[in-house]
């Protein structure tokens, strides 16, 4: 059974960092795109990063660019996303995302994506 875990939310203050990590389990990261979305409930689900199959590509939001990275780890078979120079306004729910591909590249569109996480909180403030 295919399943995504995401852990490493919490409670931070501005200008903070924090790991989001989503363990994989059922399938291998070779063959899957991850994407990182965060959403308010009440408001659309927003993309943050993803990353291709063996990390061939990335993309990142304008809004964390320069402040967020993502990377892989093929043995742990977990992506994780690197959150520096929080702000308030990263405060959401997050949630890691798969889906199946052959191209090394991973999609924004959060309707490419055919698993999900149950999500972490994010929360930024003093």
């Amino acid at each position: 059974q295919l399943q995504l875990v995401e852990s490493g939310g919490g409670l931070v203050q501005p200008g903070g960092s924090l790991r989001l990590s989503c363990a994989a389990s059922g399938f291998t990261l070779d063959y899957y795109a991850i994407g990182w979305f965060r959403q308010t409930p009440g408001k659309e689900r927003e993309g943050v990063s993803c990353i291709s199959r063996r990390g061939g590509s990335t993309h990142f939001a304008d809004s964390v660019k320069g402040r967020f990275t993502i990377s892989t780890d093929n043995v742990q078979n977990t992506v994780y996303l690197q959150m520096n120079s929080l702000k308030p306004e990263d405060t959401d729910i997050y949630y890691c995302a798969a889906y199946a591909t052959r191209r090394f590249y991973c999609s924004g569109d959060v309707t490419a994506y055919d698993y999900w996480g149950q999500g972490t909180q994010v929360t930024v403030s003093s």
